[in-house]
């Protein structure tokens, strides 16, 4: 009787402890400072170069417009840029089903420049939600202030569309754990483009190149597999598609490549529009978007991708 009366205590402990921290975790998280009091100014260089991050570097269009997958690597439609819609699922290995937001004046025409800013770069919504990080937040906001501001000026120009996007619907446990995910941005300076190295960190941070040519084990990136790729990407065609291994291993990844090369395989998907039938070879990497980046920018990438260990990961790159 004693025994029972014990164990029936600690039960009642373990609820209330599961209680209190259930309700400590809505009340105290996200765990982010409020929007920032700010003002974009909205120059031209100021939209031009916010243009240029969010199409070609960061690549929000990429996620944030329908995509064309009947062509290789999925371009953009440009007459629904930033509509949003894309959806992702549990069939990619998603807690949840999760869509790209509307991104358009006309979906933002409430939200001030600072909850535009805090939302792609510590992952909190105009309201208060966690947003969950399949958008990169964690990279972005590495990005200088100037960088971060420039896509706000850039969002705010583009052409409203109005397109409602369902709400996301996310499964337990992770529809709590994802108030804990935010976390405050740490702005950097933009290196000198005269230090190839850091400076190419500084880009290849920013595009989030590790949040897809990662590996992964049950959902969450292995550390010490950063670059090395292999995550499967389910095709809307059919079949999956692996990301690369882009680390400097002779074998499995890009050690042999030179920086022309590198440069090269990028230009070349600019303006391709190869038709792909159901089923065959396709990817989710948005190579015409990446493709416009400078050669310079491409160059400092490929110059920080060849500091990284070299890690052996040989891909299977696509399977039917």
């Amino acid at each position: 009787m004693r025994i029972a009366k014990i164990l029936g205590l600690l039960v009642a402990l373990v609820g209330l402890l599961a209680v209190g921290g259930f309700v400590f975790i809505l009340t105290s998280f996200p765990d982010v400072a409020p929007a920032p009091d700010l003002a974009v100014a909205g120059t031209p260089e100021q939209i031009e170069r916010g243009r240029y991050l969010a199409e070609n570097v960061t690549v929000c269009q990429a996620c944030h417009t329908p995509r064309d997958y009947t062509l290789f690597a999925g371009p953009i439609r440009r007459d629904l840029l930033g509509a949003g819609g894309e959806r992702w699922d549990q069939t990619m290995g998603l807690p949840g089903v999760l869509y790209a937001d509307n991104i358009t004046p006309a979906a933002l025409s409430e939200w001030t420049d600072g909850e535009i800013l805090r939302a792609f770069t510590s992952g909190v919504s105009r309201d208060g939600t966690a947003i969950f990080p399949l958008m990169p937040y964690h990279a972005y906001g590495r990005m200088s202030q100037e960088d971060a501001e420039a896509i706000v000026a850039y969002l705010r120009q583009i052409a409203p569309i109005d397109h409602e996007v369902p709400e996301r619907s996310m499964d337990p446990p992770l529809n709590i754990v994802v108030r804990l995910m935010p976390q405050q941005a740490e702005p950097q300076v933009i290196p000198s483009t005269s230090d190839e190295l850091a400076y190419g960190e500084y880009m290849t941070t920013i595009a989030a190149c590790s949040a897809c040519h990662a590996s992964l084990a049950d959902g969450q990136p292995i550390l010490d597999m950063a670059y090395a790729g292999g995550h499967g990407y389910p095709l809307p065609g059919g079949g999956e598609v692996r990301a690369a291994n882009i680390t400097p291993h002779e074998g499995t990844g890009i050690g042999s490549w030179t920086r022309d090369q590198f440069i090269a395989r990028f230009k070349v998907m600019v303006g391709a529009r190869d038709q792909v039938p159901p089923g065959a070879y396709n990817t989710v990497m948005p190579w015409a978007s990446y493709g416009e980046m400078t050669e310079q920018d491409l160059g400092a990438i490929f110059i920080y991708l060849q500091s990284l260990p070299a890690i052996e990961n040989k891909v299977i790159r696509f399977t039917p």
